[in-house]
């Protein structure tokens, strides 16, 4: 048996042979025998390692906005891809997702709300966006349809008018039209303080169509014509208490910006707010093809379609056809009603205020 030595020395041999062929000769051999142990420079401090961005990441650094808000969303039938928001807004066309044999019940800040169906924390478009470091999360929440018809929800739209400072109201024949200013301030107050949801245009068409809960303590907030005094007093009163509401505006009169992030402007016509041939609104003297032409004229000063507001109320089924034919999905009417699951969306009913009514008034009529 070869002793310990040998044994060693045999391994060496065998080393420095295969170093000899490798690397090209004794000296080689001794070179590699003889090297010092290669270093490697450690990372520096503070360094990070690249990693590709999330999509929410990639939305901002496309935006470079300091304002831009990556919105993400989380649960069933959630969108995968994040949205482009603005701090220094509401929400904008969130989305509504659809599954199959539910009913969508509106996004919330933590999983937590959406279980709860939390109302108070829903967050749709008459809310702020809020944004740590440019992100924020959103849940979805789910109803079935039999939870959805027996919420029976009946969603009042508010019209309002001109407004005065004047306690004992106008004087004419527009008398009714005149809200006084501090029964605006108590209802909307009322509003505020009970907690009623606000909900979109585009949330009340999902609703009509029974893929949308809403909660029945919802209310919408409209005002006809775009009067000077729903600038001077009433917006006031809406940014005070925070509460979403839309200004119908004839754009062939007025085509002023809006006023607060709290008000939407929609139309009340391009030019259709004057009588015809039989004393009755244009929009029942002329036809679909002219009807529509004014629409899209009132929509491009605008900027949006989606619901229009008839003069005087005046409508039929020639209306219709053109409000439809120029990619408007609803219409109002001042029909007294209440908005409800399957309502006709080209005949949206409403809850008319007259001067004298109060916040009592109002209470009785929406809760």
């Amino acid at each position: 048996m070869a002793s310990g030595g040998k044994r060693r020395r045999r391994i060496v041999a065998v080393i420095i042979s295969a170093v000899v062929i490798v690397g090209g000769g004794a000296a080689g051999a001794y070179a590699w025998l003889t090297r010092e142990p290669v270093k490697t420079e450690p990372r520096a401090s503070g360094t990070e390692i690249p990693h590709p961005l999330s999509p929410a990441e990639q939305l901002l650094a496309d935006a470079d906005d300091p304002h831009a808000c990556a919105v993400t969303f989380t649960g069933d039938g959630a969108p995968t891809d994040p949205v482009l928001q603005s701090q220094d807004g509401l929400y904008q066309a969130l989305p509504i997702p659809s599954l199959d044999g539910k009913v969508f019940a509106g996004w919330y800040p933590s999983a937590a709300d959406a279980q709860a169906y939390d109302a108070a924390t829903r967050v749709n478009g008459s809310d702020p966006v809020v944004c740590v470091d440019q992100q924020v999360e959103l849940f979805a929440a789910w109803k079935t349809p039999e939870e959805n018809i027996a919420e029976n929800a009946q969603i009042p739209i508010l019209m309002y008018h001109q407004f005065t400072t004047k306690p004992e109201g106008e004087k004419g024949w527009l008398r009714g039209n005149y809200a006084y200013i501090g029964d605006f301030d108590a209802q909307m107050g009322h509003i505020a303080a009970s907690g009623f949801y606000l909900p979109t245009w585009d949330e009340l068409s999902a609703f009509i169509d029974g893929r949308l809960f809403l909660p029945a303590h919802s209310v919408i907030i409209t005002d006809d014509d775009a009067d000077q005094t729903w600038f001077d007093l009433a917006v006031p009163v809406i940014d005070k208490y925070k509460l979403l509401s839309t200004s119908f505006m004839i754009t062939a009169y007025r085509q002023d910006p809006a006023p607060s992030i709290y008000v939407q402007r929609r139309s009340h016509t391009h030019d259709m707010h004057q009588a015809g041939d039989n004393g009755k609104g244009r929009m029942v003297n002329w036809t679909a093809d002219q009807i529509a032409a004014d629409l899209n004229t009132s929509a491009g000063i605008l900027g949006v379609r989606e619901v229009v507001a008839y003069p005087y109320g005046h409508y039929n089924d020639t209306a219709k056809q053109g409000v439809a034919q120029a990619g408007f999905e609803m219409a109002r009417t001042i029909e007294p009603g209440l908005v409800k699951i399957g309502t006709d969306k080209l005949a949206l009913p409403l809850v008319r205020i007259d001067y004298g009514m109060t916040v009592d008034s109002l209470i009785k009529r929406i809760g």
